[in-house]
């Protein structure tokens, strides 16, 4: 089974509009209330993709009752741990004329040390076999150590993770091997505090986080596609032509495709290849794509060899 894990859901209430315009009254053109999450997005790719997971976290208050009726929609299971504190909601504005998005995120419940051992008690089921996926903010209260701690104990039960996170948080969960890490060029470059000159810097840093620990690591690169890189080989997926119309959920969307293909096959590469299919899919979507959608985006990828 895999499971997600969703600390800090939300609503998101993505807005469209011409052009933003800060300190006047600015009229949408289009608005759409999203179960929103990091997390989510990956179960509901996994949906798309005919694999079930079990989506896990912290929901409370009107808002709380809200997410859930938007995500039953969906037809995913859950169980997640009721909290006291209301689920937050997320503004997402895109600006199609000016070419740019803003969001604004709210910061979340507070997670008493009640409600948190309530969730910890529901991992005592993954083992052998299972994977679970940690994305997303952490709400307040809770240490910074949440994901990791959860990592450590479930790789104790048998049970792979992959932790969607950039910096250092990033950096320290490698000792602990995670199934795959998926910094985008960018974040990589911060990690180590370079400037890439070219693809193959881009590579040689990529493997430096496989000498620390990571088994397999993407790296999103927009318009000029994505890699994946192996200490013995590293491979391209070219960037499929299309509209860019949200970015939201495209990178959860891309680990989606990956670890669902890797739990069912163990090939990395078609794995890789099913991963840049449904993060651009995704971007091509104003929601989290359908699997007709990435069926189309997966023939226009070509995965090459760049060793």
């Amino acid at each position: 089974m895999i499971y997600t894990i969703t600390a800090n859901p939300s609503i998101d209430y993505v807005l469209q509009l011409d052009q933003l315009k800060t300190g006047e009254v600015n009229r949408s053109t289009n608005d759409v209330k999203l179960p929103g999450g990091k997390g989510i997005n990956v179960s509901r790719i996994l949906k798309e993709l005919s694999i079930d997971t079990t989506s896990l976290g912290f929901v409370g208050g009107a808002t709380g009752e809200m997410f859930k009726n938007l995500l039953a929609t969906h037809n995913l299971k859950t169980s997640f741990t009721n909290v006291k504190d209301d689920t937050r909601i997320n503004v997402k504005i895109n600006a199609v004329k000016q070419d740019i998005e803003t969001e604004v995120n709210g910061t979340g419940p507070s997670i008493s040390l009640e409600e948190k051992d309530s969730f910890m008690n529901q991992l005592r089921v993954v083992g052998d076999g299972d994977v679970i996926i940690m994305a997303g903010s952490l709400p307040k209260q809770l240490p910074d150590t949440f994901y990791l701690d959860i990592a450590k104990t479930i790789q104790k039960q048998g049970a792979e993770f992959i932790i969607d996170t950039t910096g250092q948080a990033l950096l320290d969960t490698l000792s602990s091997h995670p199934l795959v890490v998926k910094p985008n060029h960018h974040e990589l470059a911060e990690l180590f505090d370079v400037e890439f000159k070219n693809e193959s810097e881009i590579v040689e840093y990529a493997r430096k986080l496989l000498d620390l620990g990571a088994k397999h690591v993407m790296i999103s690169m927009a318009g000029d596609g994505a890699l994946l890189v192996s200490k013995d080989h590293a491979y391209k997926a070219n960037a499929p032509k299309g509209t860019v119309i949200n970015s939201v959920g495209a990178g959860d969307s891309m680990i989606a495709g990956f670890v669902g293909a890797f739990m069912e096959t163990g090939d990395p590469i078609e794995s890789f290849h099913i991963g840049a299919a449904c993060g651009s899919a995704t971007a091509f979507s104003q929601d989290i794509a359908v699997k007709e959608k990435i069926d189309q985006v997966y023939n226009d990828i070509t995965i090459t060899n760049i060793d």
